[in-house]
């Protein structure tokens, strides 16, 4: 997804958690600003349902579950509030959540040229803190490309990129996926591209 700045308004977390849900998009939540969240391309969506899809029925026996794009992650209780673009929890609390997820096991997020940046920066610095967050996993949307983020001992965390040909391994869910998975029936932007 885009983030687009909204008008420069504060919020305090409680009351961006009332106000929220009776708008009409989605809005993620940093330090009292909010931001609206616009739709994507096509190849971002189907990469971000081609993961899912994988997921959901290798979840299924774990009691784990998948998520795409319309639930939020607290990331602390403080701020930010974030819509990932794929985001996996097997921890109770969060199976019975009506509202957001806390302890999110791995998240994924589909790179943009308008979201790239934040992506690797903001998001990923927050992401990285949270405790439960085994592996963060960045796919590119103009390309064959997946990177991974696992997480090794004390703070350190683990690099692994894959290319077309690679099987790609989740290890905190146990799934390999073969990179071109993510990609099925995505179509790249060529020179000829106009839609």
């Amino acid at each position: 997804m885009i983030a687009i700045p909204e008008q420069p308004q504060k919020m305090t977390i409680e009351e961006y958690l009332e106000w929220e849900p009776l708008q009409d998009i989605r809005y993620e939540y940093l330090n009292g600003e909010v931001f609206a969240m616009t739709g994507g391309t096509i190849p971002h969506n189907d990469i971000a349902l081609n993961f899912y899809t994988a997921l959901r029925s290798h979840l299924s026996s774990k009691g784990c579950k998948a998520n795409v794009s319309d639930v939020k992650v607290q990331v602390t209780p403080q701020s930010p509030y974030y819509y990932p673009d794929v985001i996996v929890s097997c921890d109770p609390e969060d199976l019975k959540a009506r509202k957001f997820y806390k302890n999110p096991k791995l998240i994924a997020e589909v790179l943009s040229p308008g979201t790239s940046s934040k992506d690797r920066g903001e998001k990923f610095t927050y992401y990285l803190k949270m405790p439960s967050l085994q592996e963060y996993i960045l796919i590119d949307s103009e390309n064959i490309s997946v990177e991974r983020y696992c997480r090794g001992e004390g703070r350190m965390w683990l690099y692994y990129p894959y290319t077309a040909g690679d099987i790609v391994t989740l290890s905190s869910i146990e799934l390999e996926i073969p990179i071109e998975l993510f990609y099925e029936g995505v179509i790249f932007e060529t020179a000829n591209s106009e839609q």
